[in-house]
C-alpha cells in the first residue's frame, strides 16, 4: 500500500497527460491506435517514467482516444481510427436522419459506461486464468504460433493472412540474422516499422512519378461537416436557463442513454471482456450484430447498436491489455501484441522472452491490485478530460481539425518520432529495419488486408516461437 501511495502522484500526472494528448489526437481522423499509442507509450517508458505512470498513461490514452474517435466518425463520416470503421455505416444512417449529434453523444456515453464495467470484468477474468500462467509460459512458443494463426484467420484476410505470415516471419528472421552479423540487436525498431507501415507505404508511393501525378490534387479536399444542432427558438426563458446550467455541469451518461442502451452496453462489455484473443474489430462488429438483432424499432436499434459498438471498442482494448498482463505476463492478444507491445518489450527497460527465461515487463512490477487501481485511475482521467470535451466542443474541434490541422504535419511529426527512436536504438541499421519492415508490413496491411496485430504476432513467432520450436526438436 505504501508503494502504491508513492506511485499515485506520478500516475495521476501521466494519466492526465495521456488523456489530454489522446483526446486531441482522437479528433484527428485516421490516427491509427498502433501508430500513435505504441510510439508515445514507448517514449514514456524510455524517458524513465515509473511502471505505474506508464500503465496509467497507456490506459488513459486508449480510453480517451476511443471516446473522441467518435467525433470525426459521426460528424465527418471519416473513421477516427481502425476500431471506428465498424461504426461508419451506422453513423452515416444517423447523419441521413439529421441526428449525428445524438449519435455522437450516445457513442461517447457508451464508451464511458463500458470502460468502468470492463476494468473489473477483465481483472476478474485474469484472476480466473492466472493459475494457468506457468503452464502457458512453458508452452509459450507453441501458443504464440497458434495464436498468430488464429488471429490472422480472424482478420479480413482469413486463410490469406495465415499464408502471408510465413514469408513475413522469414523476413523478420532474415533481418535479425543480418543485424546480428553487425552485433546489433533490435526490437523497438520492428515495433515501430509495423506500427507505421501504411504510412511508409504512402510515402514511398508518392515517390513514384506516375503515382504522384495521379495523387496530385488541384484544390483542397471537400469534407461535409454535419451542422451544429442547437435548441430551437421556441424555448422559454426557464428552459434556456436549465440548458445553460446543465452545460456548466459534468455530463451524465445515464441521462444520455436509455435503459435499453445501458443494458446492451453493459452486456456487450462483459462478453467482449472475455474474448481477449480475438480481433477487436471483429468483436465490435459481432457485438453490434447481436444487439441489433434483438431490437425491432429502427431508431432504437440504430442508436443502441452505435452505443454498444463504441462501448466495445473500449472493453476490448481494456481486456486485451489487462488479461495478458495480469494472467500471463505475455502479449497473448492482438492489442497486447500491437498498441500495448511496449508494455512487454521496450529494451533496455522491459523485455519478454520466455524461451530464454526472461520475463521482465510491466507485469513484473505491478500487482493485480495495482493494475486494477491504476486502470480505474486511467479511466477516471480519460472520463474527466475526454468526455466533457467531446460532449461540448465536438463540433468546434471537428471544424478546427478540418480547416486548420495539416495531416501532412501530423504524419511528419510521427515520422520524425520514429526516426529519432530507431536511430537511438540501432543507428543507421535501426532506421533501415524500420523502413524495410514498414514497407513490407504496410503492403501486407494494404493488399492482403491484415491488421497490425497480426504482424506483431508474426514478430513474436519469429523471436519466440521459431527458436523455441527449433530447440525442442534439437535444431
Amino acid at each position: 500500500m505504501e508503494m502504491l501511495l508513492q506511485d499515485l502522484p506520478i500516475a495521476v500526472l501521466m494519466g492526465l497527460i495521456g488523456a489530454i494528448v489522446f483526446t486531441l489526437i482522437g479528433v484527428v481522423s485516421g490516427t491509427d491506435e498502433t501508430a500513435t499509442i505504441a510510439p508515445l507509450t514507448l517514449v514514456v517508458i524510455l524517458i524513465g517514467v515509473p511502471p505505474a505512470g506508464v500503465f496509467t498513461f497507456f490506459m488513459a490514452a486508449a480510453i480517451s482516444k476511443h471516446m473522441t474517435h467518435a467525433v470525426p466518425t459521426m460528424l465527418l463520416g471519416i473513421p477516427g481510427d481502425t476500431l471506428a470503421v465498424p461504426i461508419l455505416e451506422d453513423a452515416a444512417k444517423m447523419r441521413a436522419l439529421g441526428l449525428p449529434h445524438l449519435a455522437l453523444r450516445k457513442a461517447i456515453s457508451g464508451a464511458v459506461v463500458s470502460a468502468f464495467i470492463a476494468i473489473p470484468c477483465a481483472v476478474l477474468f485474469a484472476w480466473i486464468l492466472s493459475p494457468f500462467g506457468d503452464l502457458i509460459t512453458a508452452f509459450a512458443p507453441w501458443i504464440f504460433l497458434i495464436a498468430a494463426a488464429g488471429i490472422a484467420y480472424s482478420s479480413r484476410a482469413k486463410l490469406g493472412g495465415v499464408v502471408a505470415l510465413v514469408p513475413f516471419v522469414a523476413f523478420i528472421l532474415g533481418l535479425q540474422a543480418w543485424t546480428g552479423s553487425f552485433e546489433v540487436s533490435l526490437s523497438i525498431s520492428y515495433f515501430l516499422g509495423i506500427a507505421i507501415g501504411p504510412m511508409i507505404v504512402d510515402l514511398v508511393t508518392v515517390l513514384v512519378p506516375q503515382n504522384r501525378s495521379e495523387m496530385r490534387r488541384s484544390k483542397p479536399s471537400q469534407v461535409f461537416l454535419a451542422p451544429d444542432v442547437r435548441p430551437g427558438d421556441g424555448e422559454d426563458a426557464d428552459a434556456v436557463g436549465r440548458r445553460k446550467h446543465a452545460g456548466r455541469t459534468f455530463p451524465n451518461p445515464f441521462r444520455v442513454l436509455d435503459r435499453t442502451q445501458v443494458t446492451a452496453t453493459a452486456a456487450t462489455s462483459v462478453v467482449s471482456s472475455a474474448t481477449f484473443v480475438f480481433s477487436p474489430v471483429a468483436v465490435t462488429v459481432l457485438m453490434g450484430e447481436i444487439v441489433g438483432a434483438r431490437i425491432k424499432q429502427g431508431y432504437q436499434r440504430l442508436t443502441s447498436v452505435i452505443t454498444a459498438k463504441n462501448g466495445t471498442t473500449e472493453s476490448t482494448y481494456i481486456a486485451e491489455t489487462l488479461i495478458p498482463l495480469i494472467a500471463f505476463g505475455l502479449p497473448l492478444s492482438p492489442v497486447a501484441a500491437g498498441p500495448a507491445a511496449p508494455l512487454f518489450n521496450a529494451p533496455p527497460v522491459f523485455e519478454t522472452n520466455p524461451d530464454e527465461g526472461v520475463v521482465n515487463n510491466i507485469a513484473t512490477h505491478l500487482t493485480t491490485l495495482d493494475f486494477f487501481i491504476f486502470a480505474l485511475l486511467g479511466a477516471v482521467c480519460a472520463t474527466a478530460i475526454a468526455y466533457p470535451f467531446a460532449m461540448r466542443y465536438a463540433h468546434s474541434a471537428a471544424t478546427f481539425v478540418v480547416t486548420k490541422v495539416s495531416h501532412e504535419a501530423i504524419i511528419a511529426a510521427f515520422v520524425g518520432l520514429v526516426v529519432v527512436v530507431s536511430l537511438w536504438e540501432g543507428g543507421l541499421l535501426g532506421l533501415l529495419v524500420v523502413t524495410a519492415v514498414g514497407l513490407v508490413g504496410g503492403m501486407l496491411i494494404r493488399t492482403v488486408k491484415l491488421h497490425a496485430g497480426v504482424l506483431f504476432m508474426g514478430y513474436y513467432v519469429a523471436v519466440l516461437s521459431v527458436p523455441g520450436i527449433l530447440a525442442a526438436f534439437g535444431g
